[in-house]
């Protein structure tokens, strides 16, 4: 059961709240955690007298954050500057490992990016889109015709090789607004097996250190 923060405590995350001081700055001034700060800071109006300053301060936050997210994507690219079929493979792998099913070449996501990366992927083990059986999953507010023309288009077929449409009742209530999409492959055993022999050997080749 975690401890009462002290009152004195309180007062003095407030006080720095209400002067402008930004949840880094009340949380090291306090020498408590962003959750505790948080907690107590929420409801804080800023005093008019500071609120410049604060404003100043959330500006540069955002300005700092876009700086880590543009070192970030410049690292990801040293590392990921183009893919060969082996590092394919094994995005294949990783991906059905995590969202496909477990007897058959058969995934479902409502990620388009997931989906059509996963279907360009297994074209290194052999699987043209000929052999693609989609199907799709939407609910009874979504537009049958729309969301067929939007995973086709994902995907890279004519919408006449979606089979099918399962309408479930319903709203979408925040969800993906063209629903989930299925692929599964025919004749797939030995794609599967591919796969599955390669999760098999990831788990071989990684382990604690």
């Amino acid at each position: 059961m975690s401890k009462t923060l002290d009152k004195k405590i309180i007062d003095k995350i407030i006080q720095l709240r209400r002067r402008g001081h930004s949840l880094p700055e009340i949380r090291k001034i306090v020498g408590k955690g962003s959750a505790t700060v948080s907690k107590y800071i929420q409801e804080v109006d800023i005093l008019p007298e500071y609120y410049n300053i604060w404003k100043n301060k959330q500006g540069g936050s955002k300005i700092r954050a876009d700086q880590k997210w543009k070192e970030a994507n410049n690292k990801a690219r040293k590392i990921v500057s183009s893919l060969n079929r082996k590092e394919r493979l094994l995005i294949a792998a990783c991906l059905y490992w995590g969202e496909g099913t477990k007897t058959e070449l058969n995934l479902a996501n409502t990620d388009p990016d997931l989906v059509r990366v996963f279907i360009e992927c297994l074209k290194d083990i052999g699987v043209t889109k000929d052999r693609l059986r989609i199907t799709i999953r939407i609910y009874e507010d979504i537009d049958k015709n729309k969301a067929m023309v939007y995973w086709a288009k994902v995907i890279g077929i004519p919408k006449s090789q979606i089979l099918g449409v399962n309408i479930l009742n319903g709203k979408k209530s925040g969800k993906l607004k063209y629903g989930m999409c299925r692929v599964r492959v025919t004749k797939g055993a030995q794609y599967f097996k591919i796969l599955k022999s390669v999760i098999e050997l990831i788990k071989i080749n990684i382990q604690p250190s």
